[in-house]
């Protein structure tokens, strides 16, 4: 019998026969896992509570022989609950949850837990603008799936200068001479595609207005590159 204990985050979760229910996690050392949680429909099941949306759980089960494991036991780590209180951050929170899942293989790495559980804990916090959160979301996708846009360079080579404007070509993934881009907006990009967390980037000038110029640029790139 082998049994697995990790951290873990739902992703989906299909009602199944009377009482039970088949969860799908995001793990941080054992990448999507899907398993039965048997009888957690009832009303004094204990894994129930350790299962909720919008959280990050310990959760430990027995590997099945096929796709689908068996759940043993959860503990709730961390809840977060404000997320609901917000019908926009709620719906951003169920969306961006099947982005990841859509956007993931079965065996992802363990930078795309620690992006999720930066979600919730950003969604979570009121303080931080919902535009600039799915920005952020967009382009750690792009970043962690290896397509990251050049945004020191024109496709030709030549360094983009802070005093000029440039548009966007997203056949090559570059700036090149034109009038929709500042340099604003492209330094803000550097931002939103480096290591900084939202919290961090809320603090920018200017970050809701940005963020949604970024998001109108970011969005195609991730249809375009990301399987969503």
């Amino acid at each position: 019998m082998n049994r697995v204990n990790t951290q873990a985050i739902v992703l989906s979760r299909t009602d199944y026969g009377e009482a039970d229910r088949i969860l799908t996690f995001l793990t941080p050392d054992q990448g999507k896992v899907s398993a039965i949680a048997k009888g957690v429909r009832k009303q004094k099941s204990k894994l129930a509570g350790g299962i909720e949306l919008f959280s990050v759980s310990e959760i430990s089960y027995i590997v099945g022989r096929r796709d689908i494991s068996t759940l043993i036991s959860t503990r709730l780590i961390k809840h977060y609950g404000r997320i609901v209180k917000d019908i926009d951050r709620t719906n951003a929170a169920y969306e961006l949850i099947k982005t990841i899942n859509k956007a993931t293989e079965d065996k992802p790495e363990e930078s795309y837990f620690n992006l999720l559980r930066t979600l919730l804990e950003s969604l979570d916090d009121d303080s931080i603008g919902l535009e600039l959160i799915q920005a952020w979301a967009a382009a750690q996708l792009l970043r962690l799936g290896g397509h990251t846009p050049n945004l020191r360079t024109q496709h030709s080579g030549e360094k983009l200068l802070a005093g000029q404007t440039y548009d966007f070509n997203f056949d090559n993934m570059s700036f090149e001479s034109g009038e929709t881009v500042g340099a604003g907006q492209i330094k803000f990009l550097r931002l939103l595609f480096s290591e900084n967390q939202p919290r961090t980037l809320q603090k920018v000038s200017g970050a809701g207005e940005l963020a949604a110029q970024s998001r109108r640029l970011i969005q195609p790139m991730l249809q375009a590159y990301i399987r969503i």
